[in-house]
């Protein structure tokens, strides 16, 4: 697929044109400059062709600040990777250095740009965006990214100098998001796995803002990785920015088919990271937990041992969690963490024939069979597993009001003992025979 990068210096607003093109509020929009910080892909369409888009951070020269000199080479990756750019900027303040300095950033990129002169939404402001030509360009696009007019003029142009690409089915591949705290080290993680610096990282905890998906093809494995923002206490939260962050990865982890959770071994399993673990167990997703920093922590022979059974104390009653030590930065165990989340993703996914699970779990009933009531027994007759996209099943009995949670949970204990549902939750119903 085409790839199109919008770049420009901060505050543009690049990212709500970004939002207009895809039909979905996927990157943060906010007042405040250098919101945007990683790439961030999306896919549109215009006159029946498909192309990718790149959301990138604001271009800064010569700024102090630690995040700017990392979304600057944000910036100048997405326009290596992209096949044609459009270059933002704004009508009400004018030409200024910055814009400049991207200009000849672009012309020594030597691909297709085009210039959109944003926050043109009266006649007045056509007057003002004629100083733009300065820029050295033989023609500019006036555009308003809040309401979309003058926009299609410039997809016009754009998509005639896009490649032509063979039209392909779209496949819907597994999504795996990458949760946790603030400065867990989830873009590390993500960096580490494709070998690239894909997102910003720093030691500020907030980093990332956007939940924000990278395709992973590599060793037989294929799926999306989603790096989220991390989620800390509602009542830690300040601003605004931080609040749809937060929300933008609660909806990641609703949307995905595995929960990688990764946490600082040196911080520990806390009640923050215990909380957004039972998120992902309500929303009926497969869970990795990864105990990332692990090259930094003091160990000895039992260290490992003991941090994993007191995450499964914590766990309880879902214990059957795959966990996995690793360091982002030594790249120790990266792998093997995918290949984990990959494996929990087949058992979600698996399917059990009614005539193997009545085989197996009828003998194992009729051995134990719920308690009796008020003098009154229980019989289960017959169990299916039940067309959702998460492994629940359904027992048929003549009293299902008289079986009680326990008597569930040793039913679901067999279904682990005798099928792989490794790191995904299992959800029993006791129904009417």
């Amino acid at each position: 697929m085409s790839i199109v990068a919008i770049v420009g210096r901060p505050n543009v607003g690049k990212s709500t044109f970004f939002n207009r093109l895809i039909q979905r509020r996927e990157a943060i929009v906010d007042a405040v400059s250098g919101v945007t910080r990683d790439r961030h892909y999306g896919k549109s369409d215009w006159n029946g062709k498909v192309f990718s888009l790149i959301d990138t951070g604001g271009y800064v020269v010569g700024s102090d600040d630690v995040f700017e000199a990392e979304i600057d080479r944000q910036v100048e990756l997405a326009i290596d990777e992209a096949d044609a750019i459009i270059f933002m900027v704004d009508v009400e303040s004018g030409i200024t250095g910055m814009d400049e300095e991207v200009a000849q950033l672009l012309r020594k990129s030597r691909k297709p740009f085009f210039l959109a002169v944003n926050k043109v939404d009266s006649a007045n402001r056509e007057n003002d965006a004629v100083e733009f030509y300065s820029l050295g360009v033989e023609k500019y696009y006036t555009i308003s990214s809040t309401n979309g007019s003058g926009t299609g003029d410039l997809l016009d142009d754009l998509v005639k100098v896009l490649p032509e690409e063979p039209e392909r089915e779209e496949e819907t591949l597994p999504r795996f998001a990458v949760v946790g705290r603030p400065n867990a080290g989830k873009s590390s993680f993500i960096n580490a796995l494709v070998g690239e610096d894909r997102f910003v990282v720093t030691d500020i905890a907030g980093t990332t803002r956007d939940s924000i998906d990278t395709r992973y093809n590599r060793f037989g494995f294929e799926f999306n990785l989603v790096d989220t923002a991390g989620i800390r206490k509602k009542s830690k939260v300040k601003e605004d920015l931080e609040f749809y962050s937060v929300m933008r990865s609660v909806r990641a982890i609703e949307y995905c088919d595995v929960v990688i959770l990764v946490f600082d071994a040196q911080r520990g399993f806390d009640g923050q990271v215990q909380n957004i673990f039972w998120l992902a167990q309500r929303n009926n997703k497969g869970v990795v937990i990864l105990a990332n920093k692990w090259d930094l922590v003091e160990k000895d022979t039992k260290t490992t041992k003991e941090m994993e059974t007191y995450i499964k104390e914590q766990c309880q009653p879902f214990v059957d969690v795959p966990i996995i030590f690793i360091s982002a930065l030594t790249k120790q165990r990266i792998f093997k963490a995918i290949e984990t989340a990959v494996d929990v993703f087949n058992n979600r996914s698996k399917k059990i024939k009614t005539s193997v699970l009545n085989e197996i779990m009828l003998p194992i009933i009729q051995a134990t069979p719920p308690p009796s009531v008020k003098g009154k027994y229980v019989k289960i007759k017959f169990c299916t597993q039940l067309p959702t996209p998460y492994p629940s099943f359904a027992f048929f009995a003549n009293l299902p009001q008289y079986v009680k949670d326990p008597y569930k949970r040793f039913l679901e204990n067999q279904l682990r003992d005798h099928f792989d549902f490794t790191g995904v939750p299992i959800t029993v119903y006791i129904r009417k025979k």
